[in-house]
């Protein structure tokens, strides 16, 4: 007996009849769980996107952020640089106003120290020549008296004052 390719026949009916009962079975337990599953892993993928978007939002925000913290950072530098140069030029114009101001007082006192003591070796010269003209007054009234050579006396006075240690 060759069958065909249908054939009606109880197993085929009780076939159908238990795929029937388990597709409502597992209609009436199972498919609303795994529904739900499908939906919950649906939603947890479309939550981990929105969150990875949400967080490279994030990143670019701050990128832009540091990027303009950065471009405050170098214009900051920049004008501490500036400040700090200026400050340096003006200490450094003050230092030399100070040394040219100390140099100027220093040359001046010595010059005055010098003014003195040229008045006092004036001083000391013309008490010396007043001294030398009184011994050579002296000894010329003394040779006057004996009128010999005045001017051995005058050249041996010279001798005596530059033998001393005084001299033009």
């Amino acid at each position: 007996m060759h069958a065909g390719i249908i054939e009606l026949n109880w197993s085929l009916v009780m076939i159908l009849i238990n795929v029937a009962i388990l597709y409502f079975i597992l209609k009436r337990f199972f498919w609303e769980k795994v529904r739900q599953y499908m939906l919950d892993r649906a939603n947890a993928v479309q939550d981990a996107f929105d969150s990875a978007e949400a967080i490279n939002r994030r990143a670019d925000e701050k990128m832009q952020n540091y990027s303009k913290r950065i471009a405050n950072v170098e214009e900051e530098g920049r004008e501490i640089i500036r400040n700090a140069k200026a400050k340096a030029d003006a200490q450094a114009k003050d230092i030399i106003e100070n040394a040219h101001k100390e140099a100027s007082e220093i040359i001046a006192k010595a010059e005055r120290t010098i003014q003195v003591e040229r008045e006092k070796a004036t001083a000391e010269m013309r008490h010396e020549i007043a001294a030398l003209a009184v011994m050579a007054a002296e000894q010329i009234v003394e040779k006057e008296i004996q009128k010999d050579g005045h001017e051995a006396i005058v050249d041996d006075v010279i001798n005596k004052a530059r033998s001393a240690g005084w001299q033009n």
